[in-house]
């Protein structure tokens, strides 16, 4: 692991590893008690396998990264408080008395794969690029991505040689999207979608008719019902209460908005209760004049 420390400032690598959506730590000093190496403010970024700026070095501050990469491993996002009197636990001869916020990012709130870079495939990455979504985007046309895509961050481009081989390689509990130029592509990606258990969901662009075809197909090649179901399509289309409002604008942009607003909702996890922020009373006891101490 390279724990050597990155040229980058902690505020430029925050900017990048947010846009980029890799799991990181911002630590910041926020009280400072008789002698210590930094005062309050000073700040580090870290990752699990780099370093960003300093809170001043020795014992502490590798306490203070290994307490980061913790909660990065066991995915504890969130605010946490550390404390270290310097001199007991960081076992260093300044005599003070340091607390250090953790603040942990997750990476990508969810992984997404778009098979098909046509009208509506070039709008629906258009309109997720500001969401915390990892997109992988497959076409076999050549020059289907152009410069534009190659620098968008969360983005990868794909060649779509062969639909098995493509959908073996997506990350577990990715939300799948099939909308190529071909029936014949949109069919073989579907089989090789409902066969992996693991993902999240599947979403088909299409008529009905075209979906009663496919599913026609599906069954006598002995797919079951089960994994038919799993299949949205046509995909975009908003469920109010217990009716399907359809769509009857069918410009690209009107469907990719569907579809991204449908992700959304299959996205969107629950917020956790157990974590909220830091406690109150603690916070009151530490920022008096007389903080609490601990060795």
């Amino acid at each position: 692991m390279n724990d050597a420390r990155a040229p980058e400032t902690w505020h430029a690598a925050l900017h990048r590893l947010q846009r980029d959506g890799i799991p990181h730590v911002l630590a910041t000093q926020v009280t400072s008690e008789g002698s210590t190496p930094r005062e309050p403010g000073a700040r580090m970024v870290i990752t699990a396998d780099a370093i960003f700026d300093t809170l001043g070095g020795g014992t502490f501050e590798w306490q203070t990264i290994a307490a980061a990469r913790a909660r990065l491993a066991k995915q504890h996002y969130g605010i946490s408080l550390e404390a270290f009197s310097l001199g007991g636990r960081s076992g260093q001869c300044c005599g003070g008395f340091v607390n250090i916020l953790l603040e942990a990012f997750p990476g990508p709130a969810a992984h997404i794969a778009i098979f098909g870079a046509g009208h509506v495939g070039r709008e629906i990455v258009n309109l997720s690029a500001p969401l915390p979504w990892q997109l992988e985007w497959y076409d076999n046309r050549h020059g289907a991505f152009d410069q534009r895509y190659q620098r968008q961050a969360r983005l990868n481009c794909h060649v779509l040689e062969e639909a098995a081989l493509s959908v073996a390689e997506l990350a577990p509990q990715t939300h799948a999207l099939v909308l190529t130029y071909t029936h014949d592509e949109d069919y073989a990606l579907i089989k090789a979608l409902i066969e992996r258990s693991d993902v999240a969901s599947i979403g088909l662009i299409g008529s009905d008719s075209k979906w009663v075809s496919f599913q026609s197909r599906l069954k006598r090649e002995g797919y079951t019902a089960e994994q038919i179901q799993r299949v949205r399509c046509p995909i975009g289309q908003i469920h109010v209460a217990k009716d399907v409002a359809k769509l009857n604008n069918k410009t690209p942009y009107a469907i990719a908005l569907t579809v991204v607003t449908e992700l959304l909702y299959l996205t969107d996890a629950p917020a956790s209760q157990e974590h909220r922020g830091l406690d109150a009373q603690a916070l009151r006891m530490l920022f008096t004049d007389s903080p609490t101490t601990t060795s």
